[in-house]
Order: structure tokens, then C-alpha cells, then sequence
């Protein structure tokens, strides 16, 4: 298909983080775009402000007479809108042609070179910094991020249309239909095993995956993966290898040992061993593409980061709020390393929002472990998302399975007070439901005493 050739885009859940950016994108490009969504959200204001027409009831009637003509419109849809959607059912009963997020990515990819970040953790920042380094070194790129980056208060880079940066979502395997230069692979974590049923298969699809790489093209893998690639590591002997760390004032000072030099003394921002690790793989590819050392020395030094990613909400000596999108037992260890990492001697109250049922129930065990660590530990209701309950899974059972004393299960309306009872100097945040509503309400709150 020529995406030349097509005038209207409609978008069924234009409200999604990576539906929103193919929105942005294709107005940019000058296609008239229009979409749904069952709910009104700061990123449906902003396209509304692009000029983008969206609507929140699900009704025919409310779609523009320009997007009912088969001939000259395409449908993208995000797979979160269920079956009975009216909009979505008349355009696949009435000739339409009707894609999935991933397919239009894929069509977008095909036409040009392409970098895909894939990995079942560390997919979003990854690809962020990958295409902040890249913008920064002048590259006519755009890329598609799962995340609202800080440098550009977008989820979306904007800088020319030759090269993309894509998240490559191994979610229902549809990052598939992608076809990339150069790829990396971050992690492959059992998840997502309502789709997978099980590691093996989710493994399986990683390595169907490394097949859709261009000819001539390159796969990075974390050392330890069992893929054969270009291997990336901290204080290891890969082919790109973090060498020398040191913090200074919150910051990583570091050296990077490629396979032709060594980078000396570069600096990023993000705490955490897992986002040093995202910030050399993003190197790492930036290298193999052909982006000058310099220019990349100081991109790094000058990335914010992506909102809810360890972003921190309130700074002081006396108190510390970092708001996190973990929703997975590694992801959450890995903020637990961070936040040891910087504040060693501080009391940490983590606040989690479990997310899915079905995660819930895979890995009650891990999570478990890894919520048992912090010094204090909230626990709101689990955020159901595109699921049904399940019999059985519930916070309340989660939390029983906690070793930690000071442990409590707490409804959103008694939030604020449960934290003033903690004492902790160090408050997070974590889950990727919608805790990130009660951001705002914990700042509001405690940033008139710190």
C-alpha cells in the first residue's frame, strides 16, 4: 500500500500513547485526521490543539462524512478497543481497509531505514534516548515513542522522514510486521503471558522477530540473551561495554568501551543500572549508524528523560517523590536498585498499583520479592485495564503474600494521609495504570512542606 496515495486517516483509540504519535505524525504529513476514544485525556487535548477532530461516544454519526469513503480513508486501530465497538465494526463491515497500530508502522518502516528497540523492559526509554541522540546529531528521522519525552514534551520526534525509531512491542507480536536496519533486543522477561501462555513461546516469537531484520542489517543484544548479535554490557566484555562508573551529584560519569576505541567520560542524567544500560544500547546503535563520537557525547549529557519513567516530582534534602511506570517485577527491581543507588541512608515508601489481573496472577510470587524491599509498601487495587477479574487475584491477596511489616492496603481516597503516617523521605509512585492521576495530588500536597 502508498501511503502517498491516502488522504484520510481515522484513528479508533487515538487517545493510546502510540496511537496519538502515528496521529501527530500523519498530520504533520499533511493528511486530514480524525479519531475516537472512550475518554478525554491531556493527550487527546493536545491533538485537538493540533487541529486533530476527536470525538468520546462510540457512534457512526459522530464520524466526519470525509472519513466514510472506502477509496481514500484508512482505519487504525489500537487491539484495547473491544469487539463490540461501533465505529470500529462499521468500517470492517463496510469495505474499509482497517489496520492494527502495528501494521501502519510496519507500512511506515518498510520505506525507510530503520532502527527498532525491542525488549520486554526498557523499551520506551531506550528509544527515546536513541532518538534524542540521533535528532541531536542532525538526522532526518522521526520516531515513535510509547512515552512523552522530557526534551521535546512529545511522543514523538520530528525531524525528517528517512530514518525511523520505533518501540518494536512484542505485545499480541506485533512487532512482526516490522522490518528493521538495525534492531536491539533489551530483555526477554516471561510477560504477557495471557497472549504467550509461556516463556518458551515468547522466546520463540523474539527469535521470529531477529528473521524481519533487513538484509545486510544488525541485531544488539544484551549480553547473556541467548541470540547470537552485537553484544552491549556493564562492566562485562561485550562488543559496547560501560567501563569506569562513577556518580557525581546524581549524575553517571562513565567510559564506553566500543569495538574500535574507548568514549571517555560521558555523563547521563537517569538513575539506575537499567537506565545506563538503555543509554549504551541507544549509543551503541547511534555508533553503528554512523553519528559522530562528539556530537553524541554531549546528546547524552542533555537527555531528560520520559515522563513517568523515574521521574522526579519533588527534589529537596528533606524529601524525595519519584513517580514510576514499573509494572513488572524486574522493572520494579530495577527502580529499587536505582533508588538505593542514589539515596542509600533515606526510608523509601514505594506506593504500587498492580496492573492486570492476569500479571497479577503469572508472577504473584516475583512481585512478592521484589515489593518486599522497600521499607514501606502501599498497595492500591489492582488497575483491571482490558481484563475481567479473575476470581481470587486481588490485591488483598497479593499483599498477603508480602514479607514486610509495615504493609498496607489503601484506597486512593486515604492516599494522602497513609503517606503523612509513613514519615518516609523518599515517596514513589509505581504501576502503569492510573496511579499517575495521583501524581499531581501527592506534589500538590507535599511540596508546601519540603
Amino acid at each position: 500500500m502508498n501511503l502517498n496515495n491516502i488522504h484520510n486517516i481515522y484513528f479508533v483509540g487515538i487517545g493510546g500513547i502510540g496511537m496519538s504519535a502515528l496521529a501527530r505524525y500523519f498530520k504533520a504529513n499533511n493528511k486530514n485526521v480524525a479519531g475516537y476514544d472512550k475518554t478525554q485525556t491531556d493527550i487527546t487535548n493536545s491533538l485537538v490543539d493540533l487541529g486533530v477532530a476527536v470525538h468520546f461516544d462510540d457512534a457512526i454519526d459522530n464520524i466526519a462524512l470525509q472519513f466514510k469513503n472506502p477509496d481514500n480513508t484508512i482505519v487504525v486501530y489500537t487491539p484495547a478497543i473491544p469487539k463490540d465497538n461501533a465505529e470500529l465494526n462499521f468500517f470492517k463491515s463496510n469495505g474499509f481497509k482497517v489496520l492494527k497500530r502495528s501494521q501502519i508502522l510496519g507500512l511506515i518502516t518498510e520505506n525507510t531505514f530503520c532502527l527498532a528497540v525491542a525488549g520486554t523492559h526498557g523499551k520506551t526509554t531506550t528509544t527515546s534516548i536513541l532518538g534524542h541522540l540521533m535528532h541531536e546529531c542532525n538526522v532526518a528521522l522521526t520516531a515513535f515513542l510509547g512515552g512523552i519525552s522530557e526534551n521535546y514534551n512529545s511522543n514523538l520526534i520530528l525531524n525528517g522522514s528517512e530514518v525511523s525509531v520505533v518501540e518494536a512491542d512484542e505485545f499480541d507480536r506485533s512487532f512482526l510486521t516490522l522490518s528493521p536496519d538495525l534492531a536491539c533486543i533489551t530483555s526477554m522477561d516471561a510477560d504477557h503471558l495471557d497472549i504467550y501462555g509461556d516463556a518458551a513461546e515468547l522466546k520463540k516469537t523474539f527469535e521470529d522477530f531477529t528473521k524481519k531484520i533487513k538484509p545486510n542489517g544488525k541485531l544488539f543484544v544484551k549480553n547473556g540473551l541467548p541470540l547470537k548479535g552485537i553484544t552491549y554490557g556493564i562492566e562485562d566484555d561485550s562488543d559496547y561495554s560501560v567501563q569506569n562508573i562513577e556518580i557525581k551529584n546524581g549524575t553517571y560519569v562513565f567510559d564506553v568501551k566500543t569495538p574500535k576505541t574507548v568514549l571517555e567520560n560521558l555523563q547521563f542524567n537517569l538513575p539506575g543500572r537499567h537506565n545506563l544500560s538503555n543509554a549504551l544500547i541507544a549509543l551503541a546503535m547511534a555508533v553503528e549508524y554512523g553519528c559522530p563520537h562528539h556530537q553524541l557525547a554531549n546528546a547524552l549529557a542533555s537527555y531528560k528523560g520520559v515522563k513517568r519513567r523515574f521521574t522526579y516530582h519533588i527534589k529537596t534534602d528533606n524529601l524525595v517523590f519519584v513517580d514510576d511506570y514499573a509494572h513488572h517485577p524486574e522493572e520494579i527491581n530495577a527502580v529499587h536498585q536505582a533508588v538505593r543507588e542514589m539515596y542509600p541512608d533515606k526510608k523509601v515508601l514505594a506506593i504500587f498499583q498492580p496492573h492486570l489481573f492476569s500479571r497479577t496472577q503469572d508472577f504473584a510470587d516475583d512481585f512478592a520479592k521484589s515489593l518486599s524491599q522497600f521499607d514501606d509498601l502501599m498497595l492500591l487495587d489492582i488497575y483491571p485495564a482490558r481484563e475481567l477479574p479473575i476470581e481470587g487475584v486481588t490485591s488483598s491477596w497479593l499483599l498477603d503474600k508480602i514479607s514486610n511489616k509495615n504493609k498496607q492496603l489503601v484506597s486512593k481516597t486515604d492516599l494522602l494521609a497513609k503517606i503523612h503516617e509513613s514519615k518516609a523521605q523518599v515517596i514513589l509512585t509505581i504501576g502503569a495504570g492510573d496511579i499517575g492521576e495521583q501524581v499531581k495530588y501527592i506534589k500538590k500536597e507535599f511540596s508546601v512542606e519540603s
